[in-house]
């Protein structure tokens, strides 16, 4: 997510889930741009169809300390915010992009975003749900690191919903791709992994190397929230 101001170009999401018929140029787009939003449309679409508030935002500016892809939350909608241009780590991401399934890789990922946009409308962002307490501070931290702490711990929670979210929506619409779409997500968050750190969600996608651990709700959200619940049941002990 961002928190700072952006000089941007917005694309309106009607002309966005078009792009597969408009020349990178013509759209105002890089190619990589335009790659990755058409292959995000299909979770772009179900949000607007859900009534889900969501807008596309790329940076025109470079951006090489940027997440390639994050979400952003102001006025009440979402901003799913593409930050590739100039960003060595947009193009690294496209690479490792599973062969032959970097559409569904690209809708998991788009589906982990609409994860963390669900929790902003919900207005539950970095809240435990009732019943959950989070883990003591360690002793003898500045005030400052308390605080990063915290956040950590928090981004840490949202990231695995996100996680579950985003492979609810391939256990939906990819069936068949779910084992190779989980291998390749435990492989990128175990990437120059920091235990505890903001993006270790393995404790999460461990518990969901069986789709059938996301149950039968039709909702990926739904679907996501109690083993998101009973993973915390392990990471906030």
């Amino acid at each position: 997510m961002f928190k700072h101001s952006l000089v941007v170009l917005r694309v309106a999401l009607c002309g966005a889930l078009a792009l597969s018929g408009l020349t990178a140029k013509a759209a105002g787009l890089t190619p990589l741009e335009q790659r990755w939003i058409a292959g995000m449309t299909p979770v772009l679409q179900h949000a607007r169809t859900s009534g889900m508030p969501v807008d596309i935002v790329v940076q025109p500016q470079d951006a090489p300390d940027a997440a390639p892809l994050a979400l952003g939350f102001k006025d009440g909608r979402c901003k799913f915010v593409l930050s590739l241009r100039g960003n060595p780590e947009g193009e690294a991401t496209t690479q490792r992009l599973p062969a032959g399934l970097e559409d569904s890789a690209l809708e998991l990922m788009a589906a982990h975003e609409l994860g963390h946009c669900r929790r902003y409308l919900e207005g539950a962002w970095f809240h435990l749900p009732a019943g959950f307490s989070a883990t003591p501070v360690p002793e003898g931290l500045s005030p400052d690191l308390q605080r990063a702490y915290l956040s950590m711990k928090s981004v840490r929670r949202e990231e695995g919903y996100g996680d579950l979210v985003a492979l609810g929506w391939t256990a939906q619409r990819h069936p068949d791709q779910y084992a190779a779409l989980h291998a390749w997500l435990m492989q990128e968050r175990s990437r120059d992994l920091l235990p505890g750190s903001h993006h270790d969600t393995l404790t999460w996608i461990k518990l969901v190397r069986d789709p059938k651990a996301l149950g039968s709700a039709p909702s990926m959200f739904d679907a996501a929230l109690p083993v998101w619940q009973s993973g915390l049941n392990i990471d906030e002990e």
